[in-house]
């Protein structure tokens, strides 16, 4: 392996550690992964020597793609089936969403242990915004089917994100491994 692939590929691993922290946080790190990809399998034939220049290849980059769009669906249904599995209303989807996302931001600075207080500010931020979303509802249920709503929202939550993660850094482990493969 040439020095010059051999730089490229720590790079990409060190970058693509990088967009696995973006994934915890609820950033799209999978996709800005796979954009690096691309970007190193287009401009790799100016760094190898051969009739077939190739980083990753890409059917690897195809099954990386699938595998991302799996991790999207995963984490968004997750966090649906877990409000309706909370008996929540379509109400308190929206407000585990919208909550999950400012308790991401609000609790970045709060706690200051990097991803750990981006993920707890998501948690705490989907609970309380499930729960505000059902309790402001035209008739809003009594404060104990609130707490199942969105204590159901918050573990669907919790799983989405973990079954994205794992997804994520399967991708990360194949992009990197077909770096140095070749």
């Amino acid at each position: 392996m040439e020095w010059m692939t051999l730089l490229v590929a720590l790079v990409f691993m060190l970058l693509g550690l990088g967009c696995l922290v973006l994934v915890v946080v609820g950033l799209p790190g999978v996709w800005v992964l796979i954009g690096l990809a691309v970007g190193v399998e287009l401009l790799d034939h100016y760094y190898i020597d051969g009739p077939n220049p190739e980083t990753f290849g890409w059917w690897a980059i195809g099954a990386c793609i699938a595998l991302a769009l799996v991790g999207e669906v995963l984490e968004a249904g997750a966090g649906a089936a877990g409000t309706k599995a909370g008996g929540g209303s379509r109400r308190g989807m929206v407000g585990a969403m919208i909550g999950g996302l400012i308790g991401a931001i609000l609790f970045t600075p709060l706690i200051p242990i990097p991803v750990l207080g981006t993920l707890i500010g998501a948690l705490v931020g989907t609970f309380v915004g499930a729960a505000i979303a059902e309790r402001t509802a035209q008739a809003p249920p009594d404060a104990q089917s609130t707490l199942k709503a969105a204590g159901g929202a918050t573990v669907g939550r919790l799983l989405g994100t973990l079954s994205k993660t794992m997804i994520a850094v399967t991708v990360w482990v194949v992009l990197s491994v077909g770096a140095f493969w070749h």
